[in-house]
């Protein structure tokens, strides 16, 4: 259910090919969810201005259920604006993630919602 959705002006020939794989463990590690669940994607070369320059930037979310909250995500955007930066050459600075934290009705799987999974 974890989903780090990331939006970028960088190529897609910059992105390197295992990313989204390498990612979901650091995602899974982060929330502290099983990998099975773990979605990362990466929407590659946007037009997009970042602070009136088109330098490498970003936007990210991060939708899970619960895992999130303030103390939190400043540790999920400690590990998350390290692995973008490594990984895609996007500078801290030059990108924002926002925490999207749903409620178990609110997203759904096999047919159904987490909430009936879950209870």
């Amino acid at each position: 259910m974890p989903h780090f959705r990331i939006e970028t002006n960088v190529p897609k020939s910059k992105i390197p090919p295992d990313f989204v794989i390498k990612a979901v463990p650091v995602l899974a590690k982060a929330l502290g969810k099983p990998e099975s669940y773990c979605v990362v994607s990466v929407i590659p070369d946007l037009p997009m201005s970042f602070g009136g320059t088109t330098e490498p930037c970003a936007i990210a979310n991060l939708m899970s259920i619960g895992a999130l909250g303030v103390e939190q995500n400043k540790k999920h955007a400690k590990v998350l604006f390290e692995l973008v930066e490594k990984e895609l050459g996007v500078s801290n600075d030059r990108m924002y993630i926002t925490f999207q934290d749903e409620p178990t009705g609110n997203v759904g799987f096999k047919g159904t919602t987490f909430h009936s999974i879950f209870g």
